[in-house]
């Protein structure tokens, strides 16, 4: 128990709960020794006492918040029940973590859904990886024991337990995935396949459906699989245990029979399986006592295809396969033969003679039905001698129907078994080491117990005495590895309990005795049990029920379980009567009598004993539980001589519902399973460790005084005694402080009240500054108001003196101004009296004068305007009269056009000739504006005449009527008649005025109908023209973006195919190795260097096809182990000759001839030397087909483009715009479909460019044919001559023999410069065939030198350039690229396929350049990018509270070495681009090349971040971001931020930065969802539930904001897949642009001697 002194107000504690088990409560009180209760507060806010007799019985006190989810259990500060519990159940429904270490222990909870963690990107991840930095997982034991194993040598064991539906069967699968992946990754053989083929095979023949699991065993096995001295997969082995064969005849309520009964009726309707009469599962008695008849989700018949291609894997015929499912469905009808009862008593039983299920059972058996029928109602005994049949009951007869039952199906079993060993049995000698997975039974207790829960729990406690010696080993081992003085840690042995069980005495031994027995019956056996164990000898672990006299009670190490003994006899006897065997053996079935034929042979039965009227051996009556015994004994034997790794599968819950916890059963199954054990023992030990440097970082502030990091161990040493006074808390190892439970808690409690002292110091200072800053404020404040108070008043008295001057100042200016106002408006009402009299008088003269004058005047002006008048009078009417006719005119016109717009072929017409229409309707409204126009003048011209004239006779009428009046006899007098005249002149010069300006405005609004209906088609053909060619743009765009997808897509796996195929060059060249040196073992003789390209044929247009089905060659052992498994794996496919073909008839018709050359010594190496040779043969054949399909495709689909385009553009003349873009819009759709089918071209070229090729005026097909034939008659000089006996040492001198040193001095692509001119004089020359083998042997030469520096970054470049240029030197001279080109002469040698050599050539070049930097970078990536510190200092102020403890019996980390930092892995980046720079590679090359690796490095980074909890803190984010920064700054350094390679790391970056980012509330939530777009939606939620505070300073995640996030997360659609790990082996496509070099000549090039090529002569 924890001290005292724990026990404060407000520390957490746990309290017993019959619902939840335990539930969490807070101290409301400090606790004293004298208190009988403690004040508690639980969860819900309750207060409740809790009863304290002692100090012994407090409740357990619960961990800090921070180790809340911790993935080792024995980390824990406080190591109990309610904690583990607590901790699984945090991990399990808040983090969706479904594994937690307990020390060495795996513990996997069942989620009962399926989860995206068990991909290959995961392995990758998992492999070579140390188990304590990553999160816990499946993976991660595997990985354990196989590092283990390969590099101590020493077999290891992977125990998996757990109760019926707890996951073992899933987890032992993904198991020996792991090893089948990991193991033969490398060697790509067949063993691992035929591993994982084993798991189908024994899931349909020994799992059912249980109450508990739907795909329950019910059958225990051992797997061991072997190893090679490589790590390789070799072989496997099977052994089983306890089969539960009542299944078969008898299922209990919910459950089901073996799924391979189910499998075969679901595919009764098969051709092959109609012969068996099998019907539905519910007419069989055998398969439909529990029923469910279907498993929601599971397909029977699918299933039964897996486990028939399972089959076929391993080797098991098609024959042999239907005569195993005959004897199943014989099996099925056997439950069907109705046995009756006879006699008077019953005592008889037979079966008709026409039993339909008999006859069927024997038809398929091939067994005589009346032979069988007789036996199974008959029996035969021996009495004194004598031979007597005795007829048997029908319940016996059932009894022995079913007893025959289970006997074939357990021979079947056995014999599955046998094949599946025989099929798995290594063939390479034998193994040096091995793996068993122990996929066993986990403990059990029913209602009703019998025989076979009595047999599984025996074997769990055999398994859990083991566990907890391994576990009190491992602690023992720790403490003598630290030199601690420790004494022996106790723990419950169950010692006791094995010795009832398998003692002399023992159950198991009197319950053979009572078998032996004639009138043995389970009533006598268990009072022979009452007897020994009650009376005679009273056993602690053995009980007998009170109210039952036919039970027993054992003590188990999990639970109490009461066994019920009826049926113990039988099922320990399995008895078989021995006729009804012979009869079996006498089977025309092949299979039948083979099962029963081993049985014969065997010394004693594997699953039962035979029973006979004879006396028999007692080896032939060794009972199931003897024999159980001794296989138990034998795998304990086993599992002792390896190293042990357990995995406990834990239940979560009975309903099977996807992450649900019931604490209860969890409880239970972690007090059977042995969690709670491997606690309490490292709780009884010291379970919190520590090195001297974590303590000092974290605890050193306890002590006053300095104190130096250099002097860890010292301090630790001084002052752990000050702050624990009780010596026998703490003990000082080599390396650790070790504690005791509870301390890490008080040192923290004492760490927390330092900081809180520490603060009340600090926040004393800070408030005391901050009062003094506030006083000195105050003060200059006051001193400021008083200073400006006073200014103000002396500032207002000055104010008040000037206002009393300026007053007196206003007041005599303004009496002023007052006064002189008045005398100046005196006079100037004087002045203007006088002016007005005197104007009066001269106006009054002047009007007598003007009157005479008016008169005169408007006489005149009168007669004017009536001889003016009527002449516009008559020209109006004119006017009018032509401006009616034209309008009718206009209408009729109007109203036909508007019918004519309203027809479809009108609306045809006017859009065909819509430009003319356009412009006569421009012109028409041209005229009509021009005439508007004038018609507007004339108008504007008389409404001005009008108006002036009745301005004018308006005067003149003012100035008559005022005359009148005042002198009325002047002027004549104009009559009442004339002026009537007038009025009536001037009203209908105003009509027609206005009639005109009516008909003004009607020509007006026509004409503006006319515009706008001219500009409404205007713009109604624009539209459409605009929406034609959008929607063609964007169809020809994404045909574009589809097709680029396609050939990328098509580049991609072509590029595979040339690495896979690369492989398969390098396992030949192995071969041929190993034949050399063979031969050489018998007589050392020297060969010339160029010999690999006399013996390897030149094969310039190879594309890998298919995998040659033999395994690679002695690959690399643990050392390249992690690059074998990251590299791109491909599918196994079948191999191109069939096994029943000998091998010499298929090389001789291949014509394939014997290598006389190649002398082993060994069959199978001739043999797999042969079978590469004829691999290659059969590719290159596929190949050339190929090719020649692929041109034959692309110049049809040319020809087919050439008629398309040139009839488009014949009818384009003819038709309308509508017409000629629906013309091109189907074209373009057409064109677009046949693009497609363009996925076997492997250079890409653009519509555009296919479409100038094909055109009749830019390209003739009939020109192409006849431009090679007619070469330029001009000789091309400034060549190089290279004669035909000198081409094998140009080869030799110019690339075989090229080293390092030299090869780097050379001028960049000099190689491929001199071999293009060799070989443009030899085609100039005529010599055709002399280019072409100069060519070849170029080719071959740049191969043979790649796989020579295959190694080398600087060589690989070098040959990268040179292949590069020579390819393009071929493109730019061959007849295509010289049409247009008149300065170069096009070679007249067809080198196409050299082109496309060269080409492959280059891809393989670049891949090797990029796999021997991965290499150089896989092992830097991690310690650089994610662990090293360039930032010193940050990590250490922010330690973690309590580091994850090591597990138990594993060596800490090796320290020392140099640690990989960003400048190594910088180092490596700038090696690579030097060689490419040096080799003056494209920038496309380089950008292409970074891209690739900086992906490389980014998934590998951000797949370790998800899987390590202890870099997702703030700091390590820090540190990372500043990691990427460097990487990131060198790649704009040498220029390659244009490119995508900085593109790659934005997941990584989003991810450090999600570290960094505020996580508190719904904005944050908000903006990391904005934010992260880069990252999927699981890989968000995973850094958030892994972020893990590495201070106090730093806040946990909390739930609520994670569930935010995912619900924010729910409404993004993102395109990321489902997997949480990136895709490693992602590889891009990479493309080489065709860059035309300049034209080459002899004299540019400067040719060193070191090349020894003098021989050659310029021309």
């Amino acid at each position: 128990m924890a001290s005292l002194e724990l026990y404060t107000k407000g520390a957490s504690v746990w309290i017993p709960d019959p619902d939840a088990v335990w539930v969490s409560a807070l101290l409301l009180q400090d606790f004293s020794p004298a208190e009988k209760h403690l004040l508690l507060q639980v969860s819900n806010g309750k207060e409740v006492l809790y009863p304290v007799g002692s100090s012994s019985e407090l409740p357990p006190l619960g961990n800090p918040d921070i180790l809340e989810g911790e993935n080792d259990l024995t980390a824990l500060s406080f190591l109990h029940e309610p904690a583990v519990l607590h901790n699984l159940r945090i991990r399990f429904l808040d983090y969706n973590s479904i594994y937690t270490y307990c020390g060495i222990v795996l513990v996997a909870i069942n989620p009962y859904d399926q989860l995206p963690i068990y991909g290959e990107e995961v392995i990758d991840a998992y492999s070579g990886q140390d188990i304590d930095d990553m999160e816990p997982h499946i993976f991660s034991v595997a990985e354990e024991a196989y590092r283990t194993m390969t590099r101590e040598e020493k077999n290891q064991s992977i125990i998996i337990s757990g109760e019926s539906g707890s996951g073992k069967t899933v987890s032992a699968k993904f198991t020996m995935r792991y090893f089948a992946v990991v193991g033969g990754a490398a060697q790509q053989t067949s063993v691992e396949e035929k591993v994982l083929a084993s798991n189908p095979i024994m899931e349909s023949i020994g799992n059912a459906k249980t109450t508990r699991n739907d795909n329950s065993s019910r059958f225990g096995k051992y797997i061991e699989i072997s190893f090679g001295r490589k790590g390789d997969i070799i072989g496997a082995h099977m052994r089983t245990y306890l089969l539960e064969k009542s299944r078969v005849v008898f299922q209990a309520s919910a459950e089901r029979n073996y799924h391979i009964f189910y499998q075969l009726c679901a595919s009764r309707e098969l051709p092959e399986m109609r012969s068996f009469k099998l019907d539905a599962p519910e007419r069989f008695r055998y398969t439909s006592q529990g029923g469910h008849i279907q498993i929601p989700g599971a397909d029977d018949l699918s299933d039964l295809e897996r486990t028939r291609n399972a089959f076929s894997i391993l080797g098991v015929q098609s024959d042999q396969q239907i005569e195993l499912f005959r004897i199943l469905a014989a099996l099925l009808h056997l439950g069907n033969v109705n046995i009756q009862a006879s006699g008077r008593s019953s005592d008889r039983s037979y079966i008709d003679t026409n039993d339909r299920s008999l006859a069927i059972f024997s038809k398929l058996l091939g067994v005589e039905g009346p032979q069988m029928a007789h036996w199974m109602c008959h029996r035969r005994l021996a009495v004194r001698g004598e031979m007597l049949v005795k007829p048997m009951s029908g319940q016996e007869a059932v009894d022995a129907r079913d007893a025959v039952a289970k006997h074939i199906y357990g021979q079947l079993f056995a014999w599955t078994v046998q094949r599946l060993n025989s099929a798995l049995r290594t063939q390479r000698g034998p193994s040096k080491t091995l793996i068993g997975v122990l996929d066993i039974y986990g403990f059990e207790t029913f209602d009703r117990n019998s025989f076979e829960q009595f047999c599984i729990n025996y074997a769990n406690e055999k398994l859990q005495q083991q566990f907890n010696r391994h576990v009190f080993h491992l602690e023992q081992e720790e403490y003598i590895r630290e030199a601690l003085a420790w004494s022996r840690i106790e723990f419950n042995d169950n010692q006791q309990c094995i010795s009832l069980i398998e003692a002399q005495l023992g159950l198991f031994d009197l319950l053979d005795e009572e078998c032996r027995m004639p009138r043995g019956s389970d009533e006598s056996w268990v009072q022979k049990l009452y007897d020994q164990h009650l009376t005679n000898n009273p056993h602690p672990y053995f009980q007998k029920p009170r109210m039952s006299n036919s039970a027993f009670i054992i003590l188990h190490f999990a639970d109490i379980v009461q066994y019920e003994c009826s049926g113990f006899l039988d099922k320990n006897r399995d008895t078989v009567f021995e006729e009804l065997i012979n009869i079996l053996k006498a089977s025309q079935s092949e299979v039948v009598a083979e099962l029963f034929q081993q049985q014969e042979s065997k010394a004693s039965v594997a699953n039962g004993s035979i029973r006979s009227g004879r006396k028999t051996t007692r080896e032939h009556k060794l009972t199931v539980g003897f024999q159980f015994r001794q296989s138990l004994q034998m795998l304990m034997d086993t599992l002792n001589s390896t190293t042990p790794h357990y995995v406990r599968c834990i239940k979560p819950n009975d309903l099977k519902e996807p992450f649900m916890f019931d604490p209860r059963r969890t409880v239970q199954q972690l007090r059977a399973c042995g969690v709670l054990e491997t606690v309490r023992i490292s709780a009884a030990g010291y379970p919190s460790r520590w090195t001297y440097e974590e303590f000092f970082s974290r605890y050193s502030l306890l002590i006053r005084g300095p104190c130096s990091s250099r002097e860890a161990e010292i301090w630790c040493r001084q002052a752990l005694p000050e702050l624990i006074p009780d010596p026998d808390q703490y003990c000082f190892g080599k390396t650790k402080v070790f504690l005791r439970a509870g301390q890490v808690a008080l040192l923290e409690r004492l760490r927390a009240e330092r900081l809180r002292v520490a603060a009340g110091v600090i926040q004393s200072r800070v408030r005391g500054w901050l009062e003094r800053l506030r006083y000195t404020r105050i003060r200059w404040a006051a001193v400021t108001i008083q200073r400006v108070c006073r200014g103000a008043l002396a500032r207002r008295l000055a104010l008040m003196l000037r206002y009393t001057r300026a007053a007196l100042v206003i007041q005599k200016t303004y009496r002023m101004a007052v006064v002189r106002q008045l005398f100046l408006s005196i006079r100037r009402a004087a002045t203007t009296i006088q002016a007005f009299t005197r104007g009066t008088l001269a106006r009054r003269g002047y009007r007598l004068l003007l009157a005479e004058r008016a008169a005169v005047l408007l006489q005149a002006n009168v007669r004017r305007w009536l001889a003016r008048r009527a002449y516009r009078r008559v020209r109006a009417a004119v006017i009018f009269m032509q401006c009616c006719v034209r309008r009718r005119a206009a209408r009729r016109e109007l109203l036909k056009l508007k019918t004519e717009a309203r027809s479809v072929e009108r609306y045809r017409e006017l859009n065909k000739g819509m430009e003319v229409k356009l412009m006569q309707l421009q012109m028409k409204a041209d005229q009509e504006a021009r005439e508007s126009v004038a018609l507007r003048k004339t108008l504007h011209a008389e409404r001005e005449a009008a108006a002036a004239e009745l301005e004018a006779l308006r005067g003149v009428i003012q100035k008559l009527e005022s005359e009148k009046q005042e002198k009325p006899q002047i002027g004549p007098v104009i009559t009442e008649k004339e002026v009537e005249e007038r009025r009536k002149s001037m009203e209908k010069a105003a009509q027609e005025i206005l009639q005109l300006t009516q008909a003004f405005k009607a020509l007006q609004k026509e004409k503006d109908m006319y515009y706008q209906q001219r500009e409404e088609l205007s713009a109604r053909l624009l539209e459409q023209e605009k929406a034609e060619e959008e929607g063609v743009h964007q169809a020809v765009s994404q045909a574009s973006a589809a097709l680029k997808a396609e050939l990328d897509e098509e580049r991609r796996k072509y590029q595979g195919l040339l690495r896979e195929f690369t492989r398969l060059e390098q396992r030949y060249d192995n071969l041929r190795e190993m034949s050399l040196l063979t031969e050489r073992t018998k007589g050392h003789r020297r060969t010339d260097s160029t010999q690999s390209l006399s013996l390897e044929p030149f094969s310039p247009t190879l594309t890998p096809l298919s995998l040659s089905p033999l395994p690679s060659a002695f690959p690399s052992p643990e050392e390249v182990r992690r690059a074998s498994v990251t590299s791109p794996s491909f599918e196994r496919r079948a191999s191109v000759w069939s096994c029943d073909i000998p091998l010499d008839q298929l090389m001789e018709k291949l014509d394939v001839a014997k290598d006389p050359a190649v002398k082993m010594s060994g069959e199978d190496l001739v043999h797999a030397y042969d079978a590469v040779r004829v691999s290659n043969k059969i590719l290159e054949k596929q190949l050339l087909n190929q090719r020649s399909q692929q041109e034959e495709e692309l110049e049809a689909l040319r020809r087919q483009l050439s008629k398309a385009i040139s009839a488009s553009s014949a009818a384009a003349g003819q038709t309308d715009l509508l017409e000629l873009l629906q013309a091109r819009d189907q074209e373009c759709g057409r064109l677009r479909k046949e693009l497609r089918e363009l996925k076997e071209v492997k250079n890409s070229t653009s519509l555009r460019r296919l479409l100038t090729q094909v055109l009749p005026s830019a390209f003739n097909p009939d020109t192409v044919t006849s431009c090679p034939s007619q070469p330029k008659t001009a000789r091309a000089t400034g060549l190089l001559e290279c004669r035909k006996r000198d081409e094998t040492k140009l080869i030799k001198n110019l690339i075989t023999d090229l080293r390092g040193d030299s090869a780097l001095s050379l001028p960049s692509g000099l190689p491929a410069r001199i071999l293009f001119l060799c070989v443009r004089h030899a085609d100039c020359s005529g010599e055709r065939s002399q280019a072409r083998s100069l060519c070849s042997a170029a080719v071959t030469a740049m191969k043979a030198a790649l796989k020579k520096h295959s190694s080398e970054v600087n060589m690989t470049a070098l040959w990268l350039k040179n292949a590069c240029l020579l390819h393009d030197l071929l493109t730019q001279h061959s007849p295509k690229q010289t049409l247009d080109s008149g300065e170069l002469v096009p070679l007249t040698t067809d080198v196409s396929d050299l082109i496309r050599a060269l080409n492959d050539l280059s891809i393989q070049a670049y891949q090797q350049l990029i796999s021997i930097t991965e290499k150089c970078l896989q092992n830097i990536i991690t310690p650089a990018l994610l662990e090293s510190e360039t930032i010193q200092g940050l990590s250490g102020s922010a330690k973690k509270l309590v580091t994850s403890r090591k597990r138990a019996g594993l060596d800490s980390r090796k320290v020392g070495g140099d640690t990989p930092s960003m400048a190594s892995m910088l180092r490596e980046l700038e090696a690579l681009h030097s060689a490419m720079s040096h080799q003056d590679l494209h920038l496309t090359h380089m950008e292409q090349a970074f891209h690739q690796l900086t992906y490389h490095i980014s998934t590998t980074a951000l797949n370790k971040l998800f899987l390590r909890k202890d870099m997702c803190c703030w700091s390590r984010g820090l540190q990372i971001r500043f990691n990427v920064s460097l990487l990131e700054e060198w790649l704009r350094s040498r220029g390659l931020q244009t490119g995508v390679a900085v593109a790659t790391l934005e997941p990584l970056i989003q991810a450090v930065q999600l570290l960094q980012a505020e996580k508190t509330t719904n904005r944050d939530a908000q903006a990391l969802v904005e934010t992260c777009t880069a990252l999927s939606s699981q890989q968000i939620v995973k850094i958030l539930t892994l972020y893990t505070p590495q201070s106090d300073l730093e806040e946990r995640v909390t739930l609520n904001f994670i569930r935010t996030v995912q619900d924010l997360l729910k409404d993004r659609s993102d395109g990321h897949p489902p997997q949480l790990l990136m895709d490693v082996r992602r590889v891009f496509p990479v493309t080489f642009p065709y860059v035309p070099p300049p034209i080459l000549h002899t004299e540019q090039l400067v040719i060193p001697d070191s090349l020894k090529i003098s021989f050659l002569h310029r021309t």
